[in-house]
């Protein structure tokens, strides 16, 4: 697989001399909007998106192991994983727990795997730790690389603007080199949460830049925007999609989390297998990841702990948004299974004792 000479720069840096303002999360930076959170939502579900993910983790790997070794502590198939691939895998603890979603982008001579910022550091010493005789060598990456990500029903049509019929050649869960109106970058093609193609863009701060350059000059007929995070997050809550540290952490498995899609049964071993497998076997899953709906208003930083009509706990609230699609507030929560089903009431207790009614619902929300 060709390379790329990556040379580190801070892209929110950039963006943020252009006007936008950066705002601080636990230690790194993000725009939190572009527009109007209601212009990026839209582009979001009607159009197509294009935010800078360069704050999520990034990790590197380097040796002549690192495909086996993961394959053997991780919970999804890597071992054969081809050159150009990519694939989701979890890491989970002796107990089952996740420490860690990532997505594993094999370039041959090397490997990254992207997670979530608040996962990184976990990730890596986790591997680390795994290492002993193993040729696999571990680096944070995070100042050597750019990541866009590209997101819409529009996203496959928008993205051929730059890369022309060269993504009709990228099948998914694979990726190419594009080198095409004087810019060079790696373009991955996924699935999102809604079955639309999304693209993401690895490349060096320069193509970054010339990529955001290029795109916002794009409109036509296309529902085009940047997305900040704080519109990502609203969409991300009406989808069910689980994040760290809110639903990923090591309070939580696979099975509760509902990313079971991600662990492969019959592989063989990896570290939590049999806790995991032992759950599934002997229906021993306690909760679930639901949604809730509000009957009145809250603020987003209110922490609620549900019960049930005779005042026994039997969930908490994980993440909190008022939902502009739906047009009041909604949440994601794990919730014991006897009381996961759909329409069930519950009530929800903030730390400062308010009380308000929950509706238990499937997710995603917005279908």
């Amino acid at each position: 697989m060709q390379d790329i000479d990556f040379k580190p720069s801070d892209l929110i840096e950039y963006l943020s001399g252009k006007g936008y303002d950066a705002v601080s999360v636990d230690g790194y930076k993000v725009i939190a909007k572009y527009s109007t959170i209601e212009k990026e939502i839209d582009s979001l579900y009607s159009g197509v998106g294009l935010r800078n993910i360069s704050h999520l983790g990034i990790v590197e790997l380097k040796g002549n192991d690192v495909l086996d070794f993961l394959h053997r502590i991780s919970t999804n198939s890597t071992l054969n994983l081809p050159k150009a691939h990519t694939r989701v895998t979890l890491f989970t603890s002796d107990k089952g727990r996740i420490i860690g979603v990532a997505r594993l982008i094999n370039f041959e001579d090397y490997q990254l795997l992207v997670c979530d910022r608040e996962s990184k550091s976990k990730v890596m010493r986790w591997i680390r730790k795994y290492v002993i005789s193993d040729d696999v060598q571990v680096n944070d990456a995070n100042p050597k690389y750019n990541l866009l990500e590209l997101v819409g029903p529009q996203a496959d049509s928008f993205i051929r603007l730059i890369c022309g019929d060269v993504v009709n050649e990228i099948e998914e869960n694979t990726f190419k080199i594009i080198h095409t109106e004087n810019l060079l970058f790696f373009l991955i093609k996924i699935k999102d949460e809604r079955g639309y193609n999304k693209f993401w863009i690895l490349s060096d701060f320069e193509n970054s830049k010339g990529i955001i350059s290029n795109l916002t000059e794009y409109e036509g007929p296309f529902n085009f925007s940047m997305v900040g995070e704080d519109a990502y997050n609203l969409f991300r809550v009406e989808q069910g999609i689980p994040a760290a540290p809110n639903e990923l952490n090591d309070e939580y498995n696979p099975h509760e989390a509902r990313l079971m899609e991600y662990v492969d049964t019959k592989k063989g071993c990896y570290i939590g297998q049999e806790v995991v497998e032992r759950l599934d076997t002997y229906q021993k899953v306690q909760k679930y990841l639901c949604g809730v709906k509000f009957d009145d208003q809250v603020f987003q930083d209110e922490q609620f702990v549900l019960f049930n009509e005779n005042g026994e706990e039997v969930g908490n609230i994980t993440s909190v948004v008022n939902s502009i699609k739906l047009e009041l507030p909604i949440g994601l929560a794990y919730i014991r299974k006897a009381f996961s089903a759909e329409g069930i009431k519950l009530t929800a207790k903030s730390a400062n004792g308010r009380s308000i009614v929950v509706s238990v619902c499937e997710i995603p929300f917005v279908k």
